[in-house]
C-alpha cells in the first residue's frame, strides 16, 4: 500500500485567517495591564486573550515591557533609555536622568498618552498603580539592577519620588516656575539629588 500524503503542518502563532493578530494583541494587552496592573499581567495571558501563540507576541513587541510601550503608546522605551543612560557610566547619571526625561516629555507630539495616564494616576487606583509598577520595575529598578547598588527597592522609590513629582509639578498642575522653566535650570539641582538617590549614602 503506498504511503498516504504527508500531514499538513498545523500553523501555530496567529488565528487561521486573522490578519489582525497585532491589533488583537494590543486589545488585550490595554485590557489586561488595565485589570491587572504591569506586575499582574503577563505574555502568555495575553496570549490567550487574544487567541495567538506567546511565540507571536514575543515577536511582534519582544517584552513585556515594549508591549506596554505600545498598548500605552508612551513616547520611550525603557530598555532603550536605559541602555543610553549608562552608555558614559554613572558619573552624572542623575543629571543624564533628568535631561533625558525632560527631553521626552516636553516633545509636544509625544507626550499626550504618557500625560493621559498621569492625570488618569491622580484619581484611579488602578491607573496608579500600573504607572507605580512600570516605573518601579521596569525603569528604574532596571536601572538600579544595572548599578548593582545596595537598598535598591528605596533607592528605586526616593528616584521614582522626584521623576514623578517633577512630571506632575511641570505638566499637570503647571507649578510657576517649573512649568516654565527651561530644562536646564532643572537639570542641575533635580539631577544633583537623584544621582545621591541612585548611588551616593542614603543614611
Amino acid at each position: 500500500m503506498p504511503p498516504g500524503p504527508e500531514p499538513r503542518s498545523r500553523r501555530t502563532g496567529r488565528r487561521p485567517g486573522d490578519s489582525g493578530a497585532r491589533e488583537a494583541i494590543l486589545a488585550a494587552a490595554k485590557a489586561a495591564f488595565a485589570d491587572l496592573g504591569f506586575d499582574g499581567t503577563t505574555v502568555r495571558g495575553i496570549a490567550r486573550t487574544a487567541e495567538v501563540d506567546p511565540a507571536l507576541v514575543h515577536h511582534y513587541f519582544g517584552t513585556k515591557e515594549r508591549l506596554f510601550v505600545a498598548a500605552m503608546e508612551l513616547p520611550v522605551d525603557p530598555a532603550a533609555m536605559i541602555a543610553g543612560l549608562l552608555a558614559d557610566g554613572t558619573d552624572e547619571l542623575g543629571p543624564r536622568l533628568v535631561r533625558t526625561f525632560l527631553s521626552v516629555w516636553d516633545a509636544p507630539d509625544d507626550t499626550s498618552a504618557f500625560l493621559g495616564m498621569l492625570r488618569s494616576a491622580v484619581s484611579h487606583e488602578r491607573s496608579a498603580a500600573m504607572l507605580r509598577e512600570f516605573v518601579s520595575t521596569a525603569v528604574l529598578g532596571r536601572l538600579l539592577d544595572a548599578l548593582d547598588t545596595d537598598q535598591r527597592p528605596r533607592r528605586a522609590a526616593l528616584v521614582g519620588s522626584q521623576v514623578v513629582g517633577l512630571a506632575m509639578a511641570r505638566y499637570v498642575l503647571r507649578l510657576e516656575p517649573l512649568a516654565s522653566a527651561p530644562a536646564e535650570e532643572l537639570t542641575g539641582p533635580l539631577g544633583g539629588t537623584i544621582q545621591r538617590y541612585l548611588t551616593g549614602p542614603l543614611d
